[in-house]
């Protein structure tokens, strides 16, 4: 495969700006086909305009981007086909089930037996049990995995997911992540936003840092920790996360599991 065909995503020289404020500034990178690639970065940095440009909702004022081979630009709708967008928020229809979402999205795309479609998307998101249900009543973690798998109607080559858990609890969260790395175990392409430092941590296997309009660093975290040389060790008794607390309090499934019995001592 040549490097070109390598890259599911190439982008170089990104400009984009709004009246008088440049947004990006001219902006480089590459994400390797079936990977997941993060772009890091503060409320304003650009993440969503770059996501917006390669999706083809935005035109860049200059510079240069192809997914799966395409160019953004020219050739917007084979584009389109080829890809799917998750935004911020997610876009299910609350009065319809989960299964009928499915099933609308599937239909749409003119799919044959969309009903199987929508049944199997909803066993491979656990989601079958709560199938029937309305969206409405749905949990925030649930209501992010059924729009995931909306998304995934068509079987597109590359997902862009949006800051895709903005707002979540932190059990909703895990839920998530986990979707996110099915996804590229499936051999999917992930490029996805966040400001979470651990969200990056956790699923990438590139990571961008976008600063002011720039993409001012990107390798592995291995690569971006030997950025900074490293701290003094001293030996102390490992103390177990936040994470490890929640878990442990709430159970690996959501459940209340022994919380009902952990107090925290007064005064701590």
């Amino acid at each position: 495969m040549t490097t070109q065909h390598a890259q599911a995503i190439q982008v170089q020289g990104l400009e984009k700006s709004y009246k008088d404020l440049q947004v990006l500034r001219g902006v480089d990178f590459t994400v390797a086909r079936g990977s997941i690639f993060a772009l890091l970065g503060s409320n304003g940095a650009g993440k969503t305009t770059v996501v917006k440009i390669l999706s083809t909702l935005l035109k860049a004022d200059a510079g240069t981007a192809r997914v799966n081979g395409l160019d953004v630009a020219t050739q917007a709708a084979d584009v389109r086909e080829s890809i799917s967008l998750t935004g911020q928020f997610a876009a299910v229809d609350e009065i319809l089930s989960g299964r009928e979402n499915l099933v609308l999205v599937a239909r749409l795309r003119h799919l044959k037996d969309p009903g199987k479609v929508a049944d199997d998307l909803l066993e491979r998101f656990s989601l079958t049990d709560a199938g029937a249900r309305k969206a409405s009543t749905y949990s925030g973690g649930m209501r992010r995995r059924l729009d995931i798998a909306m998304s995934l109607i068509g079987n597109p080559a590359v997902i862009f997911l949006d800051e895709p858990t903005t707002g979540l609890d932190p059990q909703a969260r895990i839920e998530v992540w986990q979707t996110v790395k099915e996804l590229a175990d499936r051999g999917t392409t992930v490029l996805l936003t966040t400001q979470y430092l651990d969200e990056a941590e956790q699923l990438a296997d590139r990571i961008a840092i976008l600063h002011q309009g720039r993409i001012i660093v990107n390798g592995t975290l291995a690569e971006l920790k030997q950025l900074l040389p490293p701290a003094k060790v001293e030996y102390v008794e490992k103390q177990p996360t936040l994470e490890d607390v929640f878990l442990t309090l709430v159970g690996d499934n959501g459940t209340d599991g022994d919380a009902g019995n952990h107090r925290v001592p007064a005064g701590k």
